[in-house]
């Protein structure tokens, strides 16, 4: 990501988050999880981050500029994508019992220049065993 500016600001900030869909469902699967990573590159294009969607649960890693706070941004994300999300796929409402796409809460943790940007693409393209658990960062 390097140093970026702002005009009161030089940063590189750097954030791996994790969330999954509410009560863990598996919905994010075939064209939904498609759909699910074309709505977070149209949110994400002026954050700068790398994504995957896993059937369960989605990884992230962003930089964005410091007028932001983690929960700013975990805020626009998920609320946005949701609301994409079941405009598009009405039926995955039932399938959540009617409730929120999204669980309240996440995993963030803040990455250094010693976990490169190709790192934690890398973690996150191969995130999951043979047998689909997940794997540990480190």
């Amino acid at each position: 990501m390097g140093l970026k500016r702002a005009s009161h600001a030089v940063y590189d900030t750097r954030y791996h988050l994790v969330w999954a869909p509410k009560y863990r469902k598996c919905i994010l699967r075939d064209e939904v999880r498609e759909y699910t990573k074309k709505v977070f590159r149209e949110i994400g294009e002026r954050y700068e981050f790398e994504m995957e969607v896993c059937e369960e649960h989605v990884h992230i890693f962003l930089g964005f500029p410091p007028r932001y706070s983690i929960g700013d941004i975990v805020r626009i994300i998920k609320s946005t994508s949701a609301r994409k999300i079941f405009r598009r796929y009405p039926e995955l409402k039932e399938e959540l019992w009617g409730g929120e796409l999204w669980e309240g809460g996440y995993f963030v943790r803040t990455v250094g220049d010693k976990v490169t940007k190709e790192v934690i693409k890398r973690y996150i393209r191969y995130q999951h065993d043979e047998k689909g658990s997940q794997l540990e960062l480190f």
